[in-house]
Order: C-alpha cells, then structure tokens, then sequence
C-alpha cells in the first residue's frame, strides 16, 4: 500500500518528492511504488455561509439573528474546487493505505487539513509530518518521527473552535452592527470580528487621546559648565522630585510654573563657579533574545519600514524556497534543550560576513547549554526561535537580505558575553540647585560586536582632572545658563510595529521581554494572523497607513462610538479579547475542552445581537450639545452619528468628506457658517484633500475649495481635482505654475492642488494640495518650490498634534516627496558667550 503525502503548497509538495528520492511528476502529483505526493494550495475548503444554510438567509433582517448552526457544514471554495476533486479522488484510490498531513506545522495547516479530510469523507488512517526547517535532512528526520494523527487533536479542536467563533462572531456581529447602525437599505457594511475589533479599538483609542491632548507648558533650565578638559552641558533637577502619579509628564528637569521657573532662574544666571560631584558605575546588557514572529515584525518595521505581512512573506520565503530560516511562524523565543549541537552545525556553516563571529563562538566554547534564555523547553510551543540553517543563501533580494541578516546576527549575538558599559552621572551644583549630565562608554562590546558597534556612539563628556580639583573638592565654571520654554507632547500615532506590542500584550505596550513572554497567552490574535488583521482593517478602510503611522478612518470612530454604546466589552476590550486567546490556547494544550469553549462564544454571540436588538435612540435618550441650533435657538440634541436640532430642521453629520468632526468644530460652523480650510478629507478612493465647509440656505453643510467652488455635496467627491459641480477639470484651462521634478511635465494650479499631467491620469507624478496644515499655501511659493527645489519660510501652518502655529519653508525631492524645513531656533545655551539668557515663555503664564 502506497502513503498519501498533502502538502499546504505546490513548492512543498515538490521538495519533498525531491528529498524521498527524486519522484517523478504524474499529472498533477508525484507518485512511485511507495509515495504519492500532492498539495493544496492553502484553504480549498470553507464553512457554509448562511445563504448556503437557507437561502432565505441571504437577507440581512435582526429577526433572522443570532444565526446558530447546530453543526458546520463544509463547502469547496469555488476557484479551488478542482484542486479538491483531485485529492480526493487520491484518497478514494484502493492502494492507498494511510495519509500524512504535511502542511504547515500549526494551527492553521493542522484546519487546511482537517477541512480537506473531513469534506472527502474517507476513513483512512492519518500522521503527521511535523517540519521546523525545510532542509533536506530536516525533512528526512521529520519523516523519521512521524507523529499518529490522534496526538495532534487537540490541536485541531482549537483550529476548529477559531474557525467557526470567528464565523459566529463575525457574521451576527458585522450584520446586527451594519443594520443598527446603517439600516437594512445602507451601502456601508461594519464588519465586526473576534479580534479585528479589539485591535481597532486601540488605534482609535489612541487618536482620540491624541484629539483630547491638552498641551502643558513646562520649563527647563540648562546650564554649560567649562573644566580643564572642555565643556559640558547639565540641567536643572528639581530638589526631592518624587513623579506626580497624577501627571504622565512629570520628570526631575521639568518645571510646571513660570513663577518657580524664575526664581530658580534668578538665582544661578549670574553664578561664576560651581562644585562637581561624580559617580561611576559598570553596568551590563545582554543580548536581547532570539526572535519569534512578532518581535521580528516589530524590529523590520522600527529598522525598514517593512509593514508585518511583508515580514512575514519574505521570512516564509526564506523559509519555504530558499531554505535559509526555520519555521517562521512561531510564538517562542527560545530553542529546544537538546538543540546545543544543532547550533554548533549551524555557526559551522555560517559563510561571509558572519563566520568570524561564528568561528570566535566555537572556539572560545560560548555556546551554553544550560543558558536557560536560550534552550529552555519550557518557552517552546509548536515550534521554536527563527534561526537561520545549515543552508547557504544563495541570489537573495535585499529585501530578504535584512530579514536574514537580523535573524543570523541575532543568533550570534544570543551566544555572546553581555556588554559592559561605564555609566558617568555627573551633578553640578550652582548657588544650591543641581544640573545633572550623565555619559555612557562603552568598555567592552560583547555581543555588540556582531552588530559592528566595537566603538562607543553614546554620549561622553570630558572627564575631570587633577587642575579642576579644589581642596579635596571638584571645582567648575559657568559658561551659560538658559531658561528654556517646553510643552508636553501627545502620545505617538501607532506604528505597525507598536501596534504589533500593543495586541501581543493585549493593550499593554510592555518593553520588559520576560513579562511579555508571560503575556503571550493572552494576545490578540497568534503570530501568524497579526499581520492579516492589521491588513484587513487597511482593506475595510478602518485604517490609513500615513508614512509608517496607522491612523483610524471616520468610519472605525463611528463604529467604535456604536459598540461603546451597545455595552459588549467583549468586542471593543483587548485584554478580555486575549482572555479568549487564553482560553482558544487551552484547548490546543488539552486543558480546556472545545464544547466549553464553543459554549462561551455562542453566549458571546447572542449576547452582541441582543444588544444591537434592545439598542434605541430616543428623543429622551439623546443628550444636549453645546450647539446652538440656527433655527430655534435651543442646544442641538447629539445622536450617535450626528446633531439634530429640535424642530427637526437641521442635521449636522460627525462625518464629512470622510473626516471627523469635533462638536467644537460644528459649533464654530454653525455660528460662523463656514469653517476652513481644514485638513483630513479623503476622497471615496482615500486621496487626501483640503477644503472649507459652509452652510447653505437650508443649513446643509457644502465644500468650498480655494478658488471658492464647492462640490455640493458635503460629502467629499471621488475626483481630487473637482470644478465647482464635482466633475473633473480640464487641466489645460489651468494656469500652470511650473514642471514637475518627478517627470519634468507642466503643473497646473486646479480648484484643490497643484498637480502634473501624470499624477492627474493616474500615474505616478507630483501633486501638493492647495492647502496644507490649514495654510492655504501662495502661489509664487508654489513656483518656487518647483523652480528652486525649496520656497521661503511660510507662516501660519497648524501642527496637527499640538494645534499651534508654526513657520516653516518647504522642499521637494526628485519622487515629488514633500518635507519641511524649520528655521534655525534660538540657539541654546552654551552656543554662545552671553550668559544668563531667558527663553520667551509661552503664553498662559503659571500652570
């Protein structure tokens, strides 16, 4: 009897007949006297939806709801159901005897799997191929150890029970939510989900903190000292500070009223000499651990700007066809126990640039096999650290390249000793008050030495000699002293890559890699479907990528607005959504049962239609705005998606053109009857626009665009450059202001930007809006920016951040990329000789 080998992909399928001893190509599979090999191609199977259920189903009705299969029933996915015919079709044949699952080794092969079994309805008997590497002796010794098919059932309960929650979750919430939401005739659709919900809900959190953020001004007062070897610079520390548990911002050099900042300031400007105390202190940094999936993700993103899924495509190249890395898809960071002489092959093989490293590990006897941070198997799940293999790289792109150079170096590193630094803290004492200066050198590189960073790039400062010292005492000089005016900043924007640390600690951002490991378990999502998530919430235009800073459309703040509202914490909470990854990875360890898991989302899911179903907005549930209403004068009542006066003649929407409007903002509408230029429309096709919003006679809001046409629409128009009806311009009767740097082609001044005649039929050329940061910008700079490369300083932008004006000038590269560039600012102290300079203050005066 022959073995049926299912691999997950074509390419595994081929390497594997390779390895078992160059089998031939039949058709579609390989087979000889022994083996028949064939694959899928990822998913070929798939849940019914509910129109296959009853097709009375298809009919999106909240009396149809909560939507509770008794069992799930499987279906081929229509473009792959040829692909399913043949496999099982091999399965039916009589001389095959047993079947191996060889796709991906872990929850989501292990359903691929399952799914394709399951629907062929054979009873032969299963194993498992269970591959960390792709080399051919990995294959051989997976092959060696094949696992019975029964050991890996938990493993498919938890594949299973992900599977239909998502569906249970996903299909009741997105309908209950879109039709209380938008109504049963709506063209929007609110997807919902198990973990793209909670995952939204952090980055629409944070830009709600962002929006809120009151500035604080704060002072600082810094000071430059002069020794017989240099000059240094310190700053003021407050006496006793203990951080304000109150205030986010405190620190020991900030000081929070004007009053106490002149004082202070008062008493040292005019001070010729100060006393010097210092400490020195060793300290040691370890090399930081091997990666795992998400911390890869992460460091690609912070280092490239590589989003997550493309970190993940390149890893599972490396991996799949050039053989160079071990199964990427893994939650651990560490190696198995007995993997000490795996490694020591490993670094043998290690060619140009890291085989020095390597051969330094092997002779000095730096691999540890008792270092519990790197062989532990207690931190091994499924699969273990990304480490690179016996394989040489051969013809990679750069991109796989990086990816592959941080994972080697990383793999040297974890052998290497620690890094030894000496830590200087310096206090200068002035008339009572002290300035502290601290520098770091590094002594002895240790693992650094792998990254190349064998010479200090922290801070020094010039060290104290025998001619500074006074008596038993060091003794200096002030240079300069200055009072510098600060304000606090608003928390950053998620990256990717904070985005990544926030759903593996289930909201937590924790830098501390021993307490994230202890987090894991109660995740958003696993490794290998984080990356999807982020994608899929850009797809379903939840979210922007602006530069490498993901930011929540209007549409994921109406919908979290919704969900808020509703009550079901379950969908908008991340750490009681990485109770259910918790629980989802209890079932794949065999300690919770899958009937009890499946129990807890179907309550979850009859809980989130309930709510939807009891949801009402009523004229006594609505509460007063701050709106005056044009029309009776009395405060305009706030609905979940807008404002509506009382005679039920005005409706202002939050949401215009695709942008959120704060109540202040509508108000300042309302009682001025314009509002602009403002910044953050978007087009249907999310191309960012600048427009003003005025109300017409009947209090309808109507873009206004630069040269005073509006749309007329108030809701943003598909073309970026739109006359006054919202069709396209005609750019030849547009003047034209220069040529493009991108292509040299004429750029034309329309109603919204200066764009060329490539980016205008959709290729890839320059356009500047009209307006930017508030400022609609002038067109002789606009020239000059074209003609120069850089205009002079402009006035009056807004800073999106902190809402204050600032100037800056403006510069253009070769690929039409726009940058600023700010004016030189008041030099600090220690630039010059004047001594006791004073910043001017903010305005607001004492805090």
């Amino acid at each position: 009897m022959k073995s049926l080998i299912i691999a997950e992909k074509p390419s595994v399928a081929a390497d594997l007949a390779r390895v078992l001893g160059k089998i031939k190509k039949t058709g579609d599979h390989y087979e000889d006297d022994q083996w028949v090999i064939a694959s899928a191609v990822g998913h070929l199977v798939e849940l019914y939806m509910p129109e296959d259920i009853d097709p009375k189903l298809r009919m999106w009705r909240l009396a149809a709801l909560p939507i509770l299969p008794e069992g799930f029933q499987l279906k081929p996915i229509e473009k792959t159901k040829s692909k399913f015919s043949e496999l099982k079709k091999l399965m039916a044949r009589k001389d095959i005897g047993r079947v191996i699952n060889a796709c991906d080794a872990g929850r989501e092969g292990e359903l691929i799997f399952a799914y394709i079994y399951q629907l062929a309805g054979k009873k032969l008997p299963v194993e498992r191929l269970w591959m960390s590497s792709m080399t051919p002796q990995a294959i051989l010794d997976a092959f060696s150890s094949l696992r019975p098919g029964e050991s890996l059932k938990p493993l498919e309960h938890a594949a299973r029970s992900r599977s239909e929650s998502d569906w249970l979750v996903g299909i009741n919430g997105t309908r209950a939510v879109t039709l209380r939401l938008y109504g049963m005739r709506a063209r929007q659709v609110a997807t919902v989900g198990r973990v793209q919900t909670p995952t939204l809900a952090l980055v629409v959190q944070r830009e709600l903190e962002i929006r809120n953020f009151k500035p604080q001004d704060y002072w600082r007062i810094v000071g430059r000292f002069g020794i017989e070897s240099g000059k240094y610079e310190g700053v003021y520390q407050r006496s006793s500070f203990s951080k304000d548990p109150q205030n986010a911002h405190d620190r020991g050099d900030r000081i929070w009223t004007k009053s106490e900042a002149d004082r202070v300031f008062e008493e040292v400007k005019n001070a010729a000499s100060a006393s010097i105390t210092e400490t020195l202190k060793r300290t040691r940094q370890i090399a930081p651990r091997l990666y795992d999936l998400t911390t890869l993700q992460r460091e690609a993103n912070n280092r490239f700007g590589f989003p997550s899924g493309m970190t993940l495509k390149i890893a599972q190249s490396l991996y799949e066809s050039h053989k160079v890395l071990t199964y990427p898809r893994t939650d651990s960071r560490a190696l198995p126990q007995d993997y000490p002489e795996t490694c020591a092959a490993t670094l043998a093989s290690l060619v140009e640039p890291y085989d020095g490293f390597a051969s330094h590990i092997l002779k000095k006897g730096l691999i540890n096999p008792k270092d519990r941070r790197v062989f532990d198997n207690r931190q091994v799940s499924d699969h273990f650290a990304i480490i690179p293999t016996t394989q040489k790289p051969k013809n990679l792109k750069p991109e796989e390249q990086k990816i592959y150079d941080m994972v080697t170096r990383r793999f040297l590193a974890v052998f290497y000793p620690a890094a030894e630094f000496d830590v200087t803290t310096r206090i200068t004492t002035v008339a009572g008050h002290a300035f502290k200066t601290e520098g770091k050198v590094l002594v002895d590189p240790g693992w650094m030495a792998v990254y190349d960073r064998e010479q200090a790039k922290e801070a020094t400062i010039p060290p104290l000699r025998a001619a500074d010292k006074d008596g038993s005492a060091w003794k200096g000089s002030v240079e300069d002293i200055a009072l510098e005016a600060e304000v606090t900043k608003p928390p950053a924007r998620y990256t990717e890559a904070t985005l990544l640390s926030a759903m593996e600690g289930a909201g937590k951002l924790v830098e501390d890699e021993d307490l994230a490991d202890a987090m894991k378990e109660k995740g958003l999502g696993t490794p290998a479907t984080r990356a999807a998530t982020i994608d899929h919430l850009i797809r379903e235009n939840y979210m922007i990528r602006e530069g490498r800073d993901l930011s929540p459309t209007a549409k994921a703040e109406e919908l979290m607005r919704f969900l808020t509202a509703l009550g079901v914490e379950e969908l908008t909470s991340p750490a009681l959504t990485g109770e259910w990854e918790y629980r989802l990875r209890q079932v794949e360890q065999g300690k919770l049962s899958r009937e009890q898991f499946m129990e807890g989302i179907l309550n979850l899911t009859r809980k989130i239609v309930d709510s939807a179903r009891g949801y009402e907005e009523t004229v006594e549930s609505l509460k007063e705005s701050r709106i005056v209403s044009p029309t009776d004068g009395q405060p305009m009542l706030e609905s979940m998606r807008a404002y509506k006066s009382r005679d039920g003649l005005v409706t202002l929407y939050k949401t215009i053109g695709n942008r959120q409007f704060s109540e202040a903002e509508l108000s300042d509408l309302v009682q001025k009857g314009e509002i602009g230029p403002l910044d953050g429309f978007r087009s249907k096709v999310g191309k960012p626009y600048s427009a003003t919003i005025k109300l017409d006679a009947d209090f309808k809001p109507k873009f206004v665009f630069a040269n005073g046409s509006g749309n007329g629409n108030g809701n943003g128009s598909d073309s970026e450059e739109a006359n006054g009806n919202g069709s396209p311009v005609d750019l030849t009767s547009c003047p034209v202001v220069g040529n493009s740097p991108v292509d040299g082609s004429p750029v034309y001044e329309t109603p919204q930007a200066f764009i060329c005649e490539t980016q205008h039929k959709g290729g890839k050329g320059f356009r500047l809006g009209r307006t930017m940061l508030g400022k609609t910008l002038p067109r002789e700079q606009v020239a000059k920016l074209l003609k120069d490369g850089g205009t002079d300083v402009i006035q009056g932008f807004r800073s999106k951040k902190t809402g204050r004006l600032f100037s800056a000038s403006l510069h253009v590269d070769k690929t039409g990329k726009i940058s600023f560039q700010f004016p030189p600012r008041e030099k600090k102290a220690g630039s010059s000789g004047g001594r006791g300079k004073k910043a001017a203050a903010p305005a607001g005066g004492d805090q």
